[in-house]
């Protein structure tokens, strides 16, 4: 889980070299329930919508919905769903 201190984002979950976006994306997929939330997440993370985000974006957009067809982070099934459905459509 990330930990936030004074404007600084610190990413314990994974360890290694990941996709440019990732880091931004795997937030930003936690706080879809909160439309607000995610509208400043995009804000604070301009990779979001780039090139490399849209890829970081579908990454994990993907790798969450395969953890709900496990049973997992059910509540973010319908965001997620929809999130997938915006970076089709691009």
């Amino acid at each position: 889980m990330p930990v936030v201190t004074a404007k600084r984002l610190l990413d314990w979950e994974g360890w290694g070299t990941v996709q440019e976006g990732f880091d931004a994306a795997t937030p930003y997929a936690y706080v879809l329930l909160q439309p607000d939330t995610a509208g400043r997440a995009r804000t604070a993370f301009p990779v979001l919508g780039s090139p490399a985000g849209l890829a970081a974006e579908a990454t994990v957009c993907a790798q969450l919905l395969q953890t709900v067809a496990r049973g997992d982070n059910l509540v973010l099934e319908g965001p997620l769903r929809n999130w997938a459905g915006e970076l089709r459509r691009g």
